[in-house]
């Protein structure tokens, strides 16, 4: 030691070396392990986990889930509301837990959703929501592609008003938006078809309580959808779901137990150009909710919590294949599942692209439905309480909301149809439609949702006016609008689909709405995803593309049995452009 240091501290810093020198042969107790997650987010957070353990970066949305779980914050969303606060963006995600969307910048207010399973609804609580609408909102609703309803124009002061008078109603928006199981979807005439091998008002209940009543079902890596199709008249567009469930029947002889079946089918997402495909798996009408739940649960375990962009199920089963899904599927359910040959089932009935529409004799005899046309699926709350009073008044109390942005009047009696066309048009509605105008969907866009190119109701609106001050079809031909990528009215399955862009114009990079089009998509047995016709076309010019584009079908069609999609489907891309551009020079 240096001349520097006293004796005690020569001392002291002799012990503190040797104790050092004694140390280095002494290993440190291991750390204790850490607990498993438990609790109903236990599945989510070992997700998020592995995922990190593996070096990949969570996305926003799965660090602010495991930072507040929505359902616990719901103390702050009634301060945000007393305030009169919108949220930040991660409250944002967190409040569409329970069906309230900011929508900023498109409008200073939310848009809240609700749950209604297989799109029904009664009467009182359809005047209730145009309460609610008028009170809290814009004073209109709109019936979206899954058979669902939307308010809009909620000030934040009145967040946590509108979220509760829903739930007053009977009904609730919990979980309609965000990283959870959306809307069950189901056949539009559950009960009343005469042609429906099953009655899907039941499934579709069991399986919207299943999902309210356990909270290990929210938290998803992405959005999930599920339909079921009971085989009636009308489409439920099961094939645009993550999972479908289709009601067959195996006939005797097929050495598979006869009757009702449903299949399975999986990794519908048409946004990203996919429709669902069947899986060879079967189930009884018993199994759906079970099945469905184990089908959910390995999407949990396994979906991507690091990309948005590559989250959804579909890219699951892209990775891993369809047989390594259900392999997985079997081990949730601790069994194996019915698998048998197509060739055992017997074909789907037919659907009528018409039986939204209009009056329909509904299997009890002397009751119909009546199919109310609504403009790209809006109606104010005076419309509201009309329609309602119809259901009430003239029918057995129900409305049926459906994936074509309209509703049904069921249980109208044959005597009292005539009293129900004429209520429906005194409230500015219409019970029959165009070819085309049966057909029109149209999303939000621009007017409701930040992410949308074009106003695409309004543009829908004003192409369904032209087209018919111009040509009369004798055949549906569906016409979906959808604003943006996210493909909110799945216009690739339309006829013709137009998705919205923003179209540069000029020398000084000045941008205009417009669409890019595809055409031959389709559903049910014809089920297509369309393909790229024209791109970037400005909005203006898109109604002059349509009216080719029929007048060219109805030229050169091989007669009326020929459906648009079928016609299409004989040209190529170039081919079909230069016969719209002939056949529009013909009628110049």
């Amino acid at each position: 030691m240096g001349s520097d240091f006293s004796s005690d501290q020569k001392r002291y810093l002799e012990g503190f070396a040797s104790g050092l020198q004694a140390l280095r042969g002494v290993r440190p107790p291991p750390a204790a392990a850490a607990s498993p997650p438990t609790g109903p987010d236990a599945a989510h957070v070992t997700a998020q986990d592995a995922a990190a353990a593996a070096g990949r970066k969570l996305a926003d949305q799965e660090k602010w889930k495991r930072a507040e779980h929505p359902f616990d914050a719901y103390p702050r969303l009634k301060a945000q509301a007393k305030a009169g606060a919108f949220p930040k963006p991660e409250d944002n995600f967190r409040w569409r837990y329970f069906g309230l969307f900011h929508v900023a910048p498109a409008q200073s207010s939310y848009m809240v959703r609700l749950r209604l399973p297989n799109g029904i609804l009664n009467h009182w609580q359809l005047a209730g929501m145009a309460d609610v609408a008028e009170k809290f909102g814009g004073g209109y609703a709109h019936v979206t592609t899954r058979a669902n309803l939307q308010i809009r124009e909620v000030a934040p002061d009145h967040a946590v008003d509108v979220v509760e008078a829903i739930q007053d109603l009977g009904l609730c928006s919990r979980g309609s938006g965000a990283d959870n199981i959306r809307n069950v979807t189901g056949s539009a005439t559950a009960g009343i078809d005469g042609q429906e091998l099953c009655d899907t008002r039941p499934l579709a209940r069991e399986w919207h309580h299943h999902i309210l009543n356990d909270r290990s079902l929210y938290g998803l890596p992405r959005k999930f959808n599920v339909a079921f199709d009971g085989g009636g008249r009308i489409a439920t567009l099961e094939e645009t779901n993550d999972i479908g469930f289709q009601a067959v029947t195996v006939a005797d002889g097929r050495g598979v137990e006869p009757g009702l079946w449903f299949r399975l089918v999986l990794g519908g997402i048409t946004g990203h150009r996919d429709l669902a495909r069947p899986t060879g798996v079967f189930c009884r009408a018993e199994e759906c909710c079970t099945v469905a739940d184990a089908i959910v649960r390995v999407f949990i375990d396994r979906g991507d919590r690091t990309d948005r962009t590559r989250a959804r199920m579909k890219y699951v089963l892209d990775a891993i294949g369809f047989e390594a899904y259900l392999a997985a599927v079997e081990e949730k359910l601790g069994r194996a599942l019915t698998r048998f040959p197509e060739a055992a089932t017997m074909p789907r009935p037919p659907i009528d692209r018409a039986a939204h529409v209009g009056v329909h004799p509904q299997r009890q005899a002397g009751l119909n439905w009546i199919g109310v046309t609504l403009a790209v699926g809006r109606m104010s709350s005076a419309q509201m309480r009309g329609l309602a009073a119809i259901a009430r008044d003239l029918g057995d109390g129900d409305l049926r909301l459906t994936v074509w942005q309209n509703l049904l009047i069921s249980g109208v009696a044959d005597a009292g149809v005539e009293a129900a066309k004429a209520a429906l048009e005194a409230l500015g509605l219409g019970w029959r439609a165009t070819s085309l105008r049966a057909g029109l969907v149209a999303c939000t866009g621009a007017t409701g949702c930040k992410f949308a190119a074009a106003h695409t109701k309004e543009h829908a609106i004003e192409l369904a006016d032209y087209v018919d001050a111009r040509l009369v079809l004798d055949v549906p031909v569906n016409v979906h609008l959808t604003g943006c990528h996210h493909s909110c009215a799945q216009h690739y399955i339309g006829d013709i689909g137009l998705i919205g862009a923003k179209v540069a114009v000029g020398d000084e990079g000045d941008q205009i709405e417009g669409y890019s089009i595809v055409v031959g998509g389709g559903y049910g047995d014809q089920a297509r995803i369309g393909r790229e016709l024209w791109r970037d076309v400005p909005a203006d010019q898109c109604p002059d593309r349509v009216v080719g584009l029929l007048r060219a079908y109805l030229g050169h069609r091989h007669g009326p049995q020929e459906s648009f999609q079928a016609f299409t489907a004989r040209y190529a891309p170039d081919d079909l452009r230069i016969l719209v551009d002939k056949t529009e020079l013909v009628a110049a």
